[in-house]
């Protein structure tokens, strides 16, 4: 097997480790509540929410870092950290524990993603870099995909502790690998530090924006807890925004935000996102929780929505290049929608073929037409470049709404005393899917009709990063 066969292996392992873990978690959190009885869900969910703040935070820094001390290093130490941050998650004796362990471990994932994409490109000639991209983005897609059944199966056969153990074999792969066939590169431009004080105030912004919506029932909406968190979150958010027109390596550039499809298309992966996460949690409680379903069928259930994606997205880039991202887009949101209203009409009892197989085709449909597209039309007018800059920024939106969307959904199912009170739940739930979708798509109506998208397109696969394809 040549060395670049290798370097990719160990690249693509590492981006499979850091998407596996975005979805293994939400089929294996009927049985982590199980063990933690002492947690409540809102507590619970930042076993979910603690992963995605730190990697919205730090995903643009730890690529300039990337940049500075060798993108070699940081990917192995990256994944060496992801492994150990794996190992602790297991053996974790609390909740808290395993929060803090999370998080931990979502640091490595942000310390690999932007350096895998720096050790990827160099790997191809500037003409066939979007099939390496491609490459790329199908082994985040998979990962992403695979957790959901994945997980179920690895909670029936043994526990929960499994979904994390499972990445130390395959972790030490790719570290072996790495270190055998990766080459180091830096950039020699990149002598100033990114504005790390400021990806932490990002991230502790987030982290209070999500307490304050996750606790806001318990705490009261008008409590000063709720009101104080809110409110410091804001400011603290306020703050890293007044950092970024100052510092001279900021979190996000003001020069992208003022490139009206750049802003558009993060936006609209932010609200679409914030759709698509709750509803891969908020899928899994229905089916545990109100059909009664095992883990592992909850997570073969909700199998076919991955495969829909997965058929649509390669046809959906080819339909923006001709039509025009909005055209593309505006169809996939409403599929979506359509998706999570035939979800909606399920009753107390399980109708897998007349309701739960039809919504999720179309909820599969609409995720592979919409949110890569979103990613291509944020890099449709970007020069060259920036696109590793601006797919960053535009993961860290992603990010962003993978928080917002599990807290809010934490918070609407709260904790259901009757199968009554559950169903209810799920369907404000779905309802709230529904309409941050529909907001994504009002968002992409603001996007330029057809264009000449050729170059934005192959570098929005790359922006697309791990195209959420699966449900």
């Amino acid at each position: 097997m040549s060395r670049r066969t290798l370097a990719l292996i160990a690249i693509c392992g590492g981006t499979f480790l850091a998407f596996l873990d975005t979805t293994i978690v939400n089929t294996s959190f009927p049985d982590i509540r199980g063990d933690f009885r002492d947690a409540t869900p809102a507590q619970l969910s930042w076993i979910l929410d603690g992963y995605f703040i730190v990697l919205a935070a730090l995903l643009v820094p730890a690529g300039g870092i990337a940049d500075r001390f060798g993108r070699r290093r940081v990917f192995l130490a990256g994944i060496a950290l992801f492994v150990a941050t794996s190992v602790l998650c297991a053996v974790a004796p609390s909740w808290q524990f395993l929060v803090g362990a999370r998080v931990l471990q979502g640091v490595g994932a942000a310390i690999l993603l932007p350096a895998s994409v720096a050790l990827l490109l160099p790997l191809f000639p500037p003409e066939r870099r979007a099939a390496g991209v491609g490459i790329w983005g199908a082994a985040a897609a998979l990962a992403a995909a695979i957790g959901p059944p994945l997980g179920g199966l690895l909670v029936e056969v043994a526990d929960w502790r499994w979904i994390f153990l499972v990445n130390v074999p395959l972790g030490g792969i790719v570290l072996a690998v790495g270190m055998k066939a990766l080459d180091e590169s830096r950039d020699p431009a990149a002598t100033r530090m990114p504005d790390l004080p400021g990806a932490a105030l990002a991230a502790v912004g987030l982290g209070l924006l999500a307490l304050g919506v996750v606790e806001g029932n318990a705490w009261g909406w008008t409590s000063a807890a709720t009101l104080g968190s809110l409110g410091a979150a804001v400011a603290l958010l306020g703050v890293v925004a007044a950092r970024c027109r100052t510092h001279p390596r900021p979190i996000v550039d003001p020069s992208l935000i003022r490139i009206a499809s750049f802003r558009h298309g993060t936006l609209g992966s932010l609200l679409f996102a914030s759709a698509f996460f709750s509803m891969i949690l908020g899928n899994i409680l229905f089916l545990t929780a109100v059909w009664d379903y095992s883990v592992l069928s909850a997570g073969l259930a909700v199998a076919p929505g991955p495969l829909a994606s997965a058929i649509v997205a390669g046809p959906a880039g080819r339909l923006a290049d001709r039509f025009g991202h909005r055209s593309v887009i505006v169809p996939g949101v409403l599929f979506y929608a359509a998706g999570l209203l035939v979800l909606r009409s399920a009753g107390l009892e399980p109708d897998y073929a007349g309701v739960w197989l039809p919504g999720q085709v179309l909820v599969g449909i609409g995720i592979g037409l919409a949110f890569p597209t979103f990613g291509a039309a944020a890099a449709a007018d970007l020069p060259p470049s920036r696109f590793a800059t601006a797919s960053a920024v535009t993961s860290a939106g992603r990010q962003m709404g993978a928080v917002l969307g599990t807290a809010i959904l934490i918070a609407i199912v709260g904790e259901p005393e009757t199968l009554a009170q559950a169903a209810a739940a799920a369907d404000d739930a779905y309802v709230f899917g529904i309409g941050a979708a529909l907001l994504s798509g009002l968002v992409a109506m603001r996007l330029a009709p057809r264009r000449d998208l050729a170059l934005g397109s192959a570098a929005g696969r790359l922006m697309a990063g791990a195209q959420p394809e699966r449900s």
